[in-house]
C-alpha cells in the first residue's frame, strides 16, 4: 500500500492536548512571534511511497531547543502507478496547510475544515492563489467574518484538539489537490492554487460556500486555473 508522508518540526508547545488519529495529521501550531520562519531542510525525495519532506521552524532571534516531528500519511494506493512521477508539496503549501490548522485552534474548533484551509492560503499571502483572491477582494478578513456567520464562535472555554482533523470535505480537497497534479501530467510541486481549487472542487464545504459569498465563481476558478496553467507561469 503506497503512502506519502509530510514531516515538519516545530517548537513544542505547552498544550496537554493529545494528538488526534486521522489519515492526515498535519502540522501543529507555529509560535506567536512574527522572527519564526521556515526553512526547507530536506525536498529530495518524491512526496507519495514513503516519503518525507522536513521543515524546522526557526528563530531569527534566539534558536529553538525543542522540537516535536508532526506527521502526516495518506493511504491512497490507487493514486499513483509505479511508472507515475509523484508529485511533491510546495513549502507554500505546507506552510498554508499549517496556518489553516492554526486558524482552526485559534477559532476553537475540534475539526480543520475547508474553511481553515482558506483562511491558511490568504494567511501564508505569498503564493499566486491569494495574490488572486486578494485582487478579486477575497481578504482574510471577510473570510474570517464570513466563517462566524456560517459556523459560528468556539466555546471560549474549550481547547481545540493539537491537531485538529481534517473535515471529511477537506480531506477530499487535499485529494483532489493530488489527483489533478497527477492528471496534468506536468512537473512541478502541489502549490497552495490546487489546494484552494481542491476547495472549491467540494460544492457543499464551508469553504466553498465561504468563496462563493464574496464573490468567487466558477468563471473565477477556470481563470486560476488557466493562470498557473500558462507555459513558462511560475509556481508557488
Amino acid at each position: 500500500m503506497a503512502a506519502h508522508t509530510l514531516s515538519l518540526s516545530t517548537p513544542t508547545t505547552s498544550t496537554g492536548a493529545s494528538h488526534s488519529q486521522h489519515n492526515y495529521r498535519l502540522p501543529n501550531s507555529f509560535p506567536p512571534s512574527l522572527t519564526q520562519i521556515l526553512r526547507p531542510q530536506s525536498l529530495q525525495s518524491p512526496w507519495l511511497g514513503s516519503t518525507k519532506l522536513s521543515f524546522q521552524s526557526c528563530s531569527l532571534m534566539t534558536p529553538l531547543s525543542k522540537h516535536r516531528p508532526i506527521n502526516a500519511t495518506v493511504f491512497k494506493p490507487e493514486r499513483v502507478s509505479s511508472t507515475e512521477i509523484v508529485p511533491k508539496w510546495s513549502s507554500n503549501a505546507i506552510k498554508s496547510f499549517a496556518m489553516g490548522e492554526l486558524e482552526a485552534r485559534k477559532l476553537k474548533y475540534p475539526t480543520t475544515g475547508t474553511e481553515a484551509l482558506l483562511m491558511g492560503i490568504l494567511i501564508e499571502g505569498t503564493n499566486v492563489a491569494a495574490k488572486f483572491l486578494l485582487a478579486n477582494g477575497v481578504s482574510i478578513f471577510k473570510v474570517r467574518e464570513e466563517t462566524i456567520k456560517l459556523l459560528g464562535k468556539g466555546d471560549m472555554y474549550y481547547f481545540s484538539p493539537e491537531h485538529p482533523p481534517l473535515t471529511e470535505s477537506a480531506q477530499r480537497a487535499l485529494d483532489w489537490a493530488v489527483d489533478e497534479k497527477l492528471k496534468s501530467g506536468e512537473s512541478g510541486e502541489i502549490t497552495p492554487t490546487h489546494l484552494l481549487l481542491g476547495v472549491w472542487s467540494e460544492k457543499e464545504s464551508a469553504g466553498h460556500k465561504i468563496m462563493a459569498a464574496l464573490g468567487f465563481n466558477e468563471e473565477k476558478a477556470k481563470e486560476l486555473e488557466t493562470l498557473i496553467s500558462k507555459p513558462g507561469s511560475v509556481e508557488d
